[in-house]
């Protein structure tokens, strides 16, 4: 089963690198008599440059048998065939969410959700509301850039309100949490504890820790653990709310062998209604993965275990993004490098004598630039990039120097538009302008040639697919702000932006010869909206309702 090399897939145009995509590990078949799914009464975006609309899909199975005007696969259409009626609505290659944490979208639905809290008044009434009535108070969401001071919170009004029981609360990217004073007791956290490298301890004038852990410090808490029981509801609840919002498949990063164990049961068991591609986590990595070999692509997989998460630095929100200078609102601070050079190095090496791909997280432009540096390193010992596609998750302050050598490396950009319209108003504060023109820079990487995935990051923002391409083709917030959009020169195109969540999410996992488009022979993952898909109406786009999930050729969710 031939793959086709980075280099071919970088020298097409934008047409041809879709036309080629579309090549399938299956042989030809002949054309059935009837469908079991047609997809018609509506526009078809196929992602196909040979024929980029159609009228309608004819499905025999898991495959696309036809894609064609309405006299072409109306005769396909028998009385056991089910149909899906667009009713002038829009169905498009099925979208991928490349960067997510599922099993962590299935656990956030069960704890006080504290995204959008404009306060820490707001905080506490929040958990009043929702907390369990014993045990450990958990939450996720904050943010405290929404707040009047944006000032890093303290563990004082956690603990006048719940005095007694440790309140855990992490922040809305998952890399800072805040607790109250039960919590640092319960955790041994005092005036004397050092931070684990790569981490920090917050702490108030009289050197007493404030409650807020950043990164790696985060270890030093333990709260309940997760059984396989859990595990398996969170992926459930997870993939129902997923399929809902469109989405045919995700890139799953840094799970476990538990977490992995529940995804191939549920599998096994015909249970896991869309496509997991998943990425083990570092510690795993650490702590036995060589044990293991990456799972073969199959084109029928619902999941698959292909790769490792690395980290090379912390969040923007939190200032652990590490920076190549001072962060403008914090002189002297310039972020928290996960690992030493050297460190990265040989994480990157072991992944790839284990023969994993590699997605390493890198939000700051000095971590940026490490990753950058050890792929380099490592790729030379090993005969160069080949068809490796090695990741960076995020890139959301890169050097522009530094763009090209994604192109040159055969690195995938894995990013999040949704990052950039929920951070650009505070961005500028927190970095200063000179950096800006690498800011969650898109059209830069487009234009420099290097493979684009897009992703959400759920639960750190919101799931629908749609609230991505809206951001990635105006940089605006909900309410149309700012005008023009915020560094609009980095806006892509619908179509460009379409790509990144379907054949660039396909690319960045090895599965473009089967999925991201939709063409005779691919797989049948297609993403059906109620509502016309225009660029004139971006605010339709924001809010465009699913009204069909299909994968496999199943339709694994209907409105």
């Amino acid at each position: 089963m031939q793959r086709r090399s980075r280099r071919w897939f970088l020298g097409s145009s934008t047409a041809a690198v879709l036309g080629a995509c579309a090549g399938t590990r299956t042989s030809p078949r002949p054309r059935p008599r009837h469908a079991t799914l047609v997809v018609r009464g509506g526009t078809v975006w196929t992602g196909d440059p040979d024929r980029p609309r159609a009228d309608a899909i004819a499905i025999a199975g898991d495959t696309i048998v036809a894609v064609g005007d309405a006299a072409a696969i109306d005769p396909l259409v028998a009385p056991s065939t089910t149909v899906v009626d667009l009713a002038g609505g829009t169905a498009i290659a099925g979208l991928c969410d490349a960067h997510c944490h599922l099993v962590g979208l299935g656990q956030s639905l069960e704890v006080v959700d504290l995204r959008g809290a404009r306060s820490i008044d707001d905080v506490v009434e929040r958990l009043r509301a929702g907390a369990p009535t014993q045990g450990w108070v958990q939450g996720r969401g904050w943010d405290q850039n929404l707040w009047p001071d944006r000032a890093m919170p303290s563990h004082t009004p956690l603990t006048a309100a719940f005095p007694d029981r440790p309140v855990w609360l992490r922040r809305v990217d998952g890399h800072a949490g805040w607790g109250n004073r039960a919590l640092l007791e319960a955790a041994a956290i005092g005036r004397d504890t050092k931070a684990p490298h790569g981490g920090e301890i917050l702490r108030d004038a009289a050197g007493e820790p404030t409650g807020v852990l950043v990164d790696t410090a985060m270890g030093l808490v333990a709260p309940p653990a997760a059984t396989a029981t859990d595990v398996d509801r969170f992926v459930r609840a997870g993939a129902a709310h997923a399929i809902a919002r469109g989405l045919t498949g995700v890139h799953e990063m840094g799970i476990g062998p538990e977490e992995d164990a529940v995804y191939r049961e549920l599998a096994r068991t015909g249970k896991l209604p869309l496509r997991v591609h998943a990425y083990a986590g570092e510690d795993w990595l650490v702590r036995g993965l060589a044990e293991r070999t990456p799972d073969p692509v199959r084109v029928d997989a619902r999941y698959l275990l292909r790769g490792v998460k690395l980290y090379a630095d912390g969040a923007l929100g939190s200032r652990g993004a590490a920076r190549l200078a001072d962060y403008a609102d914090r002189p002297g601070h310039r972020g928290l490098l996960q690992h030493p050079a050297d460190a990265l190095r040989e994480l990157v090496a072991a992944c790839i004598a284990g023969g994993w791909q590699i997605a390493t997280h890198a939000i700051g432009d000095a971590a940026n630039r490490a990753v950058l540096d050890a792929y380099a390193a490592v790729l030379a010992a090993h005969g160069g990039p080949g068809d490796r596609r090695l990741r960076i998750e995020h890139c959301q302050i890169v050097d522009v120097a530094d763009i090209p050598r994604f192109a040159e490396l055969g690195v995938v950009a894995s990013m999040q538009p949704t990052h950039a319209t929920s951070d650009m108003a505070w961005v500028p504060d927190r970095i200063g302008t000179a950096r800006l023109p690498g800011a969650y820079a898109w059209r830069r990487f487009l234009d420099a040639k290097v493979p684009l995935a897009f992703g959400s990051d759920f639960p750190v923002e919101r799931v629908e697919p749609t609230h991505g391409l809206f951001a990635a083709i105006t940089r605006q917030d909900e309410h149309g702000r700012p005008a023009g959009g915020w560094l609009p020169e980095q806006r892509l195109a619908l179509a460009e932006a379409v790509r990144a969540f379907t054949a660039g999410a396909a690319f960045a996992g090895h599965r473009e010869d089967h999925l991201g488009m939709l063409r005779v022979g691919m797989q049948a993952d297609v993403t059906c909206f109620a509502t016309p898909l225009d660029e004139r109406t971006p605010t339709t786009i924001r809010e465009a309702k699913v009204l069909a999930t299909i994968v496999a050729g199943q339709r694994v969710f209907t409105a």
